[in-house]
This record gives structure tokens, sequence and C-alpha cells, in this order.
């Protein structure tokens, strides 16, 4: 394991190395992103084959570190984290979900759903956070002095960071804007004795603030702007082609707010074919919310220039963000994967998780928006019939329970809401007949929709 390394560089090609146990977010020379940078000519000594015979060996096993589907593959993610001082809670190997009804219905033959939020705090984010924190805890080991981590979040980001946290023993501060997330969205870092900061502001003033608190008091920063964080979630497009017996799907759709998450995937695939994991990459469709959508702005103009915007609220929280710390990553990342951009409204959203779930989904918001960007896509004919197409789908429903129960109340007029795939309980009195009428009239209904 000594023999693979790992540092930070520029994204934007500036000259120098920094050690990954280094407390820096940006580039010194220019003040660009950073990313982690592997000794690929080591890494290269062994065939594609070694590789995927080695991250099979491990998947789910017992050994430790080595069953979680991060630390698995830990000489491409993180190899100067000591074994002792790895965080870990069994991250990464979630379900990939065969959508065969939504995808018949949608017209596309071969439709997969990777359910990230199948995971210890119910999202995504719990891949990057196990490599963040054990570096914290690495460094510490080696005697840098950090008082506590912090982060900005809209909810899932701040979920992690806390468990994790709380599990290497270390102080989680969150920055969550006030009322802008859900009940258990608030509870969770609540519960795991994290700092809760309720700001009254959005996602983009906490980010701004939480970067100055850091930056004056030496807080370590967790927010994706960290490069560390993007080698834990590279992790899914490794463990996607994993699970398909190494093979590459055609389209990988996913949400984007922060674009963290987006920059990660092009990463981990770029990755995998220059060690001959795989000989192809995928085409890479990014969803974003109407509401906020500065991606989607720059796509349209072909990506000639990126503006940030002022997020307006949306019922996919989690991607209200205006001023995406990773946009530059994500465009190139979609420049080189072919990539393309779609929007939702709320109504398609909203639409669209309701539409997932009766098909035995039970999704988040964001990942509606996925699914919204996927059925324009398919109308448009960019996604074709015969394509393998793969949804991301970044949280559990279950933190979202007051967005779903709304949805099926028709509570949701303030959005502009109209619940097309609506179902509430029918209430009846203790009596067979009444029982027996409800039945047969939801069979009957049932079977009119199916012909």
């Amino acid at each position: 394991m000594d023999a693979y390394n790992a540092w930070f560089q520029c994204f934007g090609g500036c000259a120098g190395h920094y050690p990954l146990t280094e407390v820096i977010y940006t580039c010194p020379t220019c003040g660009g992103l950073l990313e982690v940078a592997h000794d690929m000519a080591v890494l290269k000594r062994e065939p594609g084959a070694y590789w995927r015979g080695l991250f099979d060996k491990r998947y789910m096993r017992t050994e430790w570190p080595y069953g979680s589907s991060v630390w698995g593959k830990k000489e491409l993610v993180c190899p100067v984290v000591h074994d002792d001082n790895v965080v870990s809670m069994y991250e990464g190997g979630s379900n990939l979900f065969w959508a065969e009804k939504l995808g018949r219905e949608i017209g596309v033959d071969d439709l997969w759903v990777k359910q990230c939020g199948n995971s210890h705090t119910g999202s995504f984010k719990d891949l990057g956070m196990t490599v963040l924190v054990s570096m914290v805890k690495q460094m510490v080991f080696e005697g840098v002095r950090i008082p506590a981590v912090a982060c900005a979040s809209t909810g899932d980001t701040s979920a992690a960071l806390a468990a994790y946290c709380a599990a290497a023993g270390v102080q989680a501060v969150v920055f969550l804007p006030r009322d802008k997330i859900s009940t258990a969205q608030l509870l969770q870092p609540l519960a795991n004795g994290a700092l809760v900061l309720s700001l009254e502001t959005d996602f983009d003033g906490c980010m701004k603030l939480v970067q100055e608190i850091c930056h004056r008091e030496n807080i370590y920063l967790a927010n994706s702007i960290n490069s560390l964080r993007v080698e834990g979630q590279k992790t899914i497009s490794i463990e996607l082609v994993q699970q398909f017996d190494w093979k590459v799907p055609d389209w990988v759709v996913i949400p984007g707010g922060n674009l963290g998450n987006v920059s990660a995937l092009g990463k981990g695939f770029l990755e995998m074919q220059a060690l001959g994991i795989i000989d192809r990459l995928p085409r890479i469709a990014v969803a974003q919310a109407h509401s906020a959508n500065p991606l989607y702005r720059s796509f349209e103009k072909n990506f000639d220039s990126f503006e940030p915007i002022r997020a307006r609220s949306t019922l996919a929280s989690a991607i209200q963000i205006g001023n995406p710390v990773s946009g530059e990553k994500a465009i190139h990342t979609l420049k080189t994967f072919g990539g393309v951009v779609a929007q939702a409204s709320e109504q398609e959203l909203a639409d669209a998780v309701a539409r997932a779930d009766r098909t035995g989904l039970f999704a988040c918001p964001h990942t509606g928006v996925a699914f919204a960007a996927l059925f324009k896509l398919i109308d448009e004919g960019t996604i074709q019939k015969s394509e393998r197409v793969i949804v991301i789908s970044t949280a559990h429903g279950l933190k979202f329970s007051e967005f779903k129960l709304g949805y099926h109340r028709d509570e949701l007029q303030d959005w502009r809401v109209n619940p097309h795939y609506r179902n509430e309980p029918v209430v009846l009195p203790p009596k067979a007949d009444a029982v027996k009428r409800a039945i047969l009239d939801r069979v009957e209904a049932n079977e009119k929709l199916t012909g």
C-alpha cells in the first residue's frame, strides 16, 4: 500500500503538488479549485484485469476496511490514510434497482436506478465524507490541530458530516439555511451531536460564511470545494460498472446542485479508462431544478459562459444552489463526456417522483428532477430506446416525507403543483360491503389504465 501515493494539485494546471494532509482548498497560485491526483504511473504497473479482480475480491466482504465499497478501492481513492484511521460506516454497495416497469412506461428497455440513498445517513454524501473525515483523523494522528470540521448544507452533507465526526470523536459544525430543509434532515445532525447553526439565509449565504469562518479559525472545511470528498463520490462510477460485470452503461443521469457529484462521476470513469479497467466512457446528463439552474443556462449557451444566479425556492431543496462551487469542473466533465443538461419544473419533478413511486421506487425530490429530465431526453430523442440508462438516486425518500405527504394531500398549491398521481387513504365505515366496493373500484380503475 505504501507504493501508492496521491496529492492535491491545481485543476487548472498550475505547477505544484500539495500533500493531502495540508489544510488547503484552492490553488495558491491562481485561486482555482484543486483536485486529488494519483500516481498513475505506479497504478498502471498492474493491468486492468488485476484491478477488476482485486475490487471484486474485496466487494462487500468483512476485512477492514475493504468491505466498504469506497475503501475497497483504497489505492485509487486515498492511499495515504492508515487503515487504523479509516472512519467507515460500510458505505457503498447500494442497490442497483432494475426499473423495468418504469422503463416500459417511458420507452427505455434497460433502465436502472443506482440507489445511493440506501446508505448509513440516507444519501450519497456518505461516500465522500468517509474519505474526508478519515483524512482528518489521519491529520490529527500526525499532529495537525483541527478543532472542528464544518460545512454549509441543505441537509444531506450535514447529516453525513455529523455521523462520521461522531464516530471519529471530532466536533462537527453545520451551517443550515433556516426553514429550508426537511425535519429529518434537521434531526440527523442534532442527533449526532453536531453544533447546528440555523442561519436566516440561503445555502449560498451559508457557504460564504462557513468559508470565512474556516479560513479565520483553522476549522476544517467539509464542503465539496474540498476535493477529498470527490475521491469517495467517484466510486459511484466504479461500483456501477462493477455491478454490471465491468460493462459501461450508455447514459448516466444525475441531479446537479453544487455539481461536485457530476465531476466525481466523470473522474471515476476517466481513471478507470486510464487504468484499462474499462475501454469506453458513457454519456452524462445533468438534471437541474428550473428554480436553480445556472448549469442549464450555461449549457443553453454552449458553455460559452457560466453565471451564478440567485436560486429560488424549490421542492428539491438539496440542489437549491445558484452559485455552485464545482461549476468549472462540471462543465469540463460534460464537455469530455458529450454531456447534456436538462431542467425540471416543480410540477414535473413532483409528478416524476409520484410516477416512479408507483413502480416500486421511493424517490426523493432531487431524484425526481433526474427522472423528469430523463423523460424529456427520451421524448426529444436524445436518449434512445435501446440504450442502457442509469439514474443516480441521491437520497432516501424517507427524508422527504413532508413533501410526499403534501403531494398526495394536494397541499403543494404554493408550488403550483397539481398532483396528477395523487393517492390518499380511503376513509370508510368498518363494514364489509363498503370495503369490498372500494377494492373492486380500485381494481376496475387499474384494469382500465392497463388496457
